[in-house]
């Protein structure tokens, strides 16, 4: 039996203390094996390979994208040379060094070459460089996994570790495979009772990963990994636990780490921006029953939390408290919707068009409210468009948060009593409120300003006991 482990940028980042915790640690001999690492690129990397995740600050790809100035983007990529050797420097010495920036300069080389290519080529009318952008856009991002990945390999043999680079990056190959037979080929040969695989995050092929899940590439190699090779459990190595609610906001003295949930309520999070991890990645390890472990990399023996298919909490209880912050709430007034049910349709295929995340939606019978996370100019662009589609509407627009209640199992009596009453002794205006059937999720919509005030409120009056301070359900 083996298992697959996922080791995220910000993690990697701190490569050194991985080595001591999860990598090698106190393990010797066979307890080093069995084991198949998928990492990420370090922290930031991929947002200078592509655009900020967060800010959208354009990154080699997004000045390539713009193709206005040839000069914009060597120059960010030469940004990208500059901080891979920098963590290079920081990694090794002497001539693992000079291996290390040899492979990285020579991928580098090699995308600078493909893309001053591909701008003569599309210089000529008959080709649009439109065409060519999701290879661009995957080829940038395989630079950082595959950095990573060598580095990581490179450690660990000098530590006496036989650690295995798989590269999944497609680097010179003539055809692609599809996803599956791309894993396949790679691991086919691999014995994991005597090596340690080390995986690209980013996997080419046939099906192209970032055309379906763009930055949530390295989550579905994994995940795919874990399921071709029938992996005993999937763990992926956060740089903090899965807690009852995030500790910046309410306090490190009051949180608590989950412990178990299931599927569903990894589901939520991501709605909510919060992956656990990213929910087509989870619905392979689902269907195969291959449960899910959230792990501190840096606590290595703690247990972590445990997802998995079946779970429910023993007793009915709310086990996070989570939010997004930055939604923006379009509503949309029109009496002749009542009875069309093309207009729902018709609206969320424009917010789909133009990239807005609906995070949820509610309607009476003369409006509807979707609750979008995006870009400002995307939504002004959506305004714009709903106002000019349906010239008889009214459309309205405000920024808001949504805090939720979470729990594999919701049906908590008196619980949206609890939540009115909480909310409202901390002064805090409920604009919504959504509970589905599910009993998974209770969502409360509230004035963006008002979002850290209603995390609070809601984990200490739904997960915090009063008169004790401890916890009322910890899964």
């Amino acid at each position: 039996m083996h298992t697959v482990e996922k080791i995220g940028g910000t993690s990697m980042s701190r490569f050194s203390e991985l080595m001591d915790t999860i990598l090698i640690g106190n393990r010797q001999g066979a307890a080093l094996y069995n084991r198949i690492f998928v990492v990420s690129a370090y922290g930031g990397i991929t947002n200078l390979l592509l655009e900020h995740k967060k800010t959208g600050e354009p990154g080699v790809y997004a000045r390539f994208a713009e193709a206005e100035n040839e000069l914009a983007w060597k120059e960010n990529l030469e940004q990208v040379r500059k901080e891979m050797l920098s963590k290079n420097a920081e990694l090794f010495t002497g001539e693992d060094r000079h291996k290390a920036d040899q492979f990285i300069l020579e991928r580098i080389k090699g995308a600078e070459n493909c893309m001053e290519n591909l701008q003569k080529l599309c210089s000529v009318g008959h080709f649009q460089l439109e065409d060519h952008l999701l290879r661009v856009r995957e080829m940038l991002a395989s630079l950082g996994e595959t950095h990573s990945a060598f580095n990581s390999v490179l450690a660990l043999n000098n530590a006496g570790v036989n650690a295995r680079f798989v590269d999944l990056s497609g680097w010179h190959q003539e055809h692609p495979l599809s996803f599956d037979d791309m894993i396949k080929t790679h691991f086919e040969d691999i014995d994991l009772t005597r090596e340690l695989p080390i995986a690209t995050g980013y996997a080419h092929c046939s099906e192209g990963v970032m055309r379906t899940f763009d930055r949530g590439y390295s989550e579905m190699t994994f995940s795919k990994i874990a399921t071709i090779t029938n992996a005993h459990e999937a763990i992926i190595h956060k740089e903090y636990h899965l807690s009852s609610a995030d500790p910046a906001v309410v306090g490190l003295d009051k949180i608590v780490t989950i412990g178990r949930t299931n599927y569903d309520v990894a589901d939520q999070l991501s709605n909510l921006g919060m992956e656990a991890i990213h929910p087509k990645a989870a619905k392979g390890l689902r269907q195969q029953e291959i449960q899910l472990r959230i792990k501190n990399a840096f606590e290595p023996y703690h247990s972590g939390t445990v997802i998995s298919t079946d779970y429910r909490s023993a007793e009915p209880c709310v086990e996070i408290i989570a939010g997004r912050r930055n939604v923006f709430a379009i509503e949309i007034f029109d009496q002749d919707m009542l009875g069309d049910s093309n207009y729902d349709i018709e609206l969320a295929r424009l917010l789909h068009q133009l990239k807005l995340y609906i995070v949820n939606r509610d309607s009476d019978a003369n409006s509807i409210t979707y609750y979008v996370a995006g870009s400002r100019k995307m939504v002004n662009r959506a305004m714009r468009l709903i106002r000019e589609a349906y010239s008889g509407a009214e459309v309205n627009l405000q920024k808001v948060a949504i805090v939720s209640a979470i729990g594999s199992d919701l049906k908590v009596s008196g619980i949206l009593a609890k939540t009115v009453s909480a909310l409202a002794d901390a002064k805090i205006s409920i604009q919504a409120l959504h509970q589905s059937m599910r009993q998974v999720e209770m969502q409360c919509v509230v004035n963006d300003e008002d979002y850290e005030s209603a995390v609070k409120a809601l984990h200490h009056a739904l997960i915090e006991r009063e008169e004790h301070g401890d916890v009322i359900c910890a899964a």
